[in-house]
């Protein structure tokens, strides 16, 4: 028997949230946002999956790289654009899309192979990347003048928030400034796709979403017809019983407040879950939910077995995914769902099919 530490991948609930994507944007084109090795999720085995995008989106070349060479044949956008003027040979080998977001990129863009597409990114507020609004026609002039077919994009920093009045302000900044420029727009992220009809505009980029994951503060995926794709998994590798006023695992984290059965199953940090988790943090045995207990540990963890008196060595462990929200584990732990997701893939082994 191989060590039981899986993440699952389920397939059909990838397509059924795109699928929820196009039904909230209806009109727009969907940019499956991809990067960060498809959030966790393998970026090769999600390119394939999301074969109804009609885009992807991904923040390095190398990424790119990785889709091409899965026989991947639809446009792939460059998030943040060519690092240096080297990599405009492989961008207009592979056939890609570039982002530009500031005066150096359109440097390099001039004299070298085209892209696809250039988008210009447009800082409306979030002030990251993007070229600030006072020096926004002098981009678009150059930009014009390279001869490549031009888009426009700009990002939200507060789509999180449902009814943010800044991105409205980030919205009517992006509308003004470009209401007498013809291109398509993209404006619109998992938030916006949810919470903002009017972000919509001619392309979409769903990532969070896409993975069933809730982008709003305190809901979970299912509140918003999401499914989970990603499933983790393992099993009980011991049961024991431990009296009262007994520490458990390293520097004795955990007091037993009473005689009381503990489990420990076949995952740690080294797979990719938070150590930083506390106790309290949510995990289901075999369906029903109770809590880690103590320090996560490099190859195991420990759990309060009392909700589950009769658990037994080999039972079933779910750590986040179907039946126990990503959502509530990263707010248990202290954190968000998109560093849970993008610091699994480490050593557990992965499968698709429906947990």
């Amino acid at each position: 028997m191989t060590r039981p530490a899986r993440v699952i991948i389920n397939p059909r609930a990838a397509r059924h949230n795109l699928e929820w994507v196009r039904r909230h944007a209806r009109g727009a084109r969907v940019m499956a946002v991809i990067k960060a090795d498809g959030y966790g999720h393998g970026i090769a085995r999600m390119a394939r999956i999301f074969d109804a995008a009609d885009a992807f989106a991904v923040a390095a070349i190398e990424e790119a790289v990785t889709i091409r060479e899965a026989g991947i044949d639809k446009p792939i956008v460059l998030l943040e654009g060519p690092f240096e003027a080297a990599e405009l040979e492989l961008v207009h080998a592979l056939d890609l899309e570039v982002v530009v977001h500031n005066h150096e990129q359109l440097d390099m863009l001039v004299g070298a192979p085209k892209p696809r597409v250039l988008w210009l990114k447009f800082d409306t507020g979030m002030h990251r990347l993007g070229f600030a609004l006072e020096h926004a026609k002098e981009a678009i002039a150059r930009a014009r003048a390279l001869d490549i077919p031009l888009r426009f994009m700009t990002h939200f920093a507060n789509t999180h928030h449902r009814g943010d009045a800044s991105v409205h302000a980030q919205m009517d900044r992006f509308e003004q400034l470009l209401a007498c420029e013809a291109g398509e727009r993209s404006l619109a992220n998992s938030g916006a796709v949810l919470g903002y009809q009017r972000a919509h505009g001619d392309w979409v980029r769903p990532g969070l979403m896409l993975y069933g994951v809730s982008p709003f503060d305190h809901e979970v995926g299912a509140d918003l017809g999401l499914l989970p794709v990603m499933t983790l998994r393992s099993r009980l590798i011991s049961v024991r019983q431990v009296r009262a006023g007994e520490a458990v695992g390293y520097g004795g984290a955990y007091v037993c407040p009473q005689d009381m059965p503990v489990g420990v199953l076949a995952y740690g940090y080294g797979d990719g879950y938070p150590r930083h988790a506390q106790t309290g943090t949510p995990i289901l045995v075999r369906g029903i939910r109770t809590q880690v207990i103590g320090h996560c540990s490099m190859d195991m963890m420990t759990v309060d077995l009392r909700p589950v008196p009769d658990a037994r060595f080999g039972d079933v462990v779910t750590l986040w995914g179907e039946g126990l929200p990503i959502e509530e584990v990263a707010r248990a732990s202290g954190t968000i769902p998109y560093e849970l997701l993008c610091r699994v893939r480490m050593r557990a082994q992965y499968e698709e099919g429906e947990p």
